[in-house]
């Protein structure tokens, strides 16, 4: 999958060094910089979440984070919108379950 390069509210993608996510346990290439999102669908990820009312898979929808389709757990901190969140070396981010739990 290719990432996204030009985005609509937050541009073009600028040149980044390459840094390391963890999603749901697993160790993944994303470029410093880039929304988290993008990271994801350039490495194969479609879910983000799993819906409150129907227990079902949710992924992308707007990308310009009006929705909240892409919301996931990132660094412990729920419903964060993947699609305008940059990616910073070493997040660790989950699918989040319905609304998300605080830790602590």
């Amino acid at each position: 999958m290719s990432r996204i390069e030009h985005h609509v509210i937050l541009g073009d993608l600028e040149p980044g060094t390459q840094v390391w996510i963890t999603v749901d346990g697993k160790k993944m290439p994303a470029r410093a910089g880039e929304p988290i999102l993008s990271a994801l669908l350039a490495n194969g990820v479609k879910v983000q979440n799993i819906s409150i009312k129907k227990h079902e898979p949710r992924g992308y929808f707007c990308g310009i984070g009006r929705c909240t389709n892409c919301v996931m757990t990132v660094n412990g901190d729920p419903n964060v919108r993947t699609c305008v969140t940059p990616v910073e070396d070493g997040m660790v981010i989950e699918t989040q379950d319905g609304l998300g739990k605080w830790e602590g």
